[in-house]
């Protein structure tokens, strides 16, 4: 089967989330901007990035603020979110089972999906890291997914955006295949894919299934 992540893969969130989020920080008093962001810390749950970014700047975010960037992000998928580009042809062209393992809260996932006309192709498979005990890079919501859709998760290949997400997926044992077509993509971004184990690199959704189908032969003949 084929996981896909959600924001930054299938909806063209992260440049809408990491926004709020940096402009909220700065507001705080630390100095971050969205590109900062975005190459620093996408793939993880969002109070774990932002508990990490707390750490490091040795003082703890006012009352109320994630809570804030939460809701503000909500309002901003009502009305702005849309489709990564090329994505539902993409997912009409693999005829395969797939599902979706994210970072984010399952009740975002959905609205998220919802919003862009995406939740038919996956549901009920549609899974969070809250469900798991560790969020990415850690393994668990990955293999999570492939033993809720009844998968073998070395037949499965991960559709990530994130060095943290390519991880993950590394150590679920399956084929990552790196995704730079999100409109937050970076300087350096499909670098950090590679190293982080993807096996290939997709720039644009219209060149997903080709690559897809290529790999799962791969994968189908060890």
């Amino acid at each position: 089967m084929i996981i896909f992540d959600c924001d930054g893969v299938l909806v063209d969130s992260e440049i809408l989330s990491c926004g709020i989020d940096a402009g909220l920080m700065r507001e705080a008093g630390h100095p971050i901007t969205t590109e900062e962001l975005i190459a620093g810390y996408i793939g993880r749950p969002k109070r774990e990035i932002w508990a990490a970014i707390a750490e490091e700047r040795g003082v703890s975010w006012p009352d109320g603020l994630i809570e804030r960037a939460e809701a503000m992000l909500s309002e901003r998928i009502a009305t702005d979110l849309a489709p990564v580009e090329g994505v539902h042809a993409a997912l009409e062209a693999l005829d395969v089972p797939r599902a979706v393992a994210s970072s984010s809260r399952l009740d975002k996932l959905h609205q998220s999906l919802r919003q862009c006309g995406l939740l038919g192709h996956f549901s009920p498979h549609v899974y969070s890291a809250e469900q798991v005990a560790r969020g990415k890079p850690a393994p668990d919501v990955f293999l999570f997914a492939a033993t809720r859709a009844a998968a073998d998760a070395r037949s499965c290949l991960v559709i990530e955006d994130s060095v943290a997400g390519v991880t993950a997926a590394r150590a679920a044992g399956m084929t990552a295949i790196g995704f730079t077509g999100g409109r937050h993509s970076f300087p350096g971004h499909a670098e950090g894919l590679r190293a982080a184990g993807a096996v290939a690199v997709v720039t644009s959704m219209r060149d997903l299934p080709a690559t897809a189908e290529r790999l799962h032969a791969g994968i189908a003949r060890v």
